[in-house]
């Protein structure tokens, strides 16, 4: 067992290359081999979110606080809120953010494969990101 304690990962600040805005990442756990899982808690300002991405092995995001968008490619925008998981299938390309004037913290769960655990591509335009999203109950 390793108990690992908070002030051992600090928060950092999400990648320019691969975020646009302001994101918050804590890192939770990169598990040794042979598990594969990585997880992080992921604090977006309003209106920030992800490049487009994939993950070989899937997805899963746990959202804890605010509101949020998500979108795979092709499909629509979708609103995402607090107590809402999202399954992500392995090699979706997708992106999520929070929704404008509202932030969102999310948990981000994975696992890599060959020591891959994300694919990042382009940003995601103004324009993706501003279509009205669709909320299913």
């Amino acid at each position: 067992m390793k108990i690992t304690h908070t002030a051992a990962n600090p928060t950092r600040r999400g990648n320019a290359d691969w975020f646009t805005g302001t994101v918050w990442q804590d890192p939770v756990i990169d598990a040794p081999g042979p598990a594969r899982v990585r997880a992080a808690r992921v604090s977006f300002e309003p209106g920030a979110r992800t490049a487009w991405h994939n993950h070989p092995l899937g997805q899963t995001l746990h959202v804890l606080h605010g509101v949020g968008r998500t979108q795979s490619w092709g499909g629509p925008v979708r609103e995402i809120r607090a107590g809402d998981t999202v399954w992500i299938a392995p090699d979706e390309k997708h992106w999520h953010g929070a929704a404008p004037g509202h932030g969102m913290v999310h948990l981000a769960i994975h696992e890599h494969q060959d020591g891959v655990h994300v694919v990042w591509l382009e940003k995601v335009t103004d324009a993706q990101y501003g279509v009205e999203p669709q909320r299913t109950e």
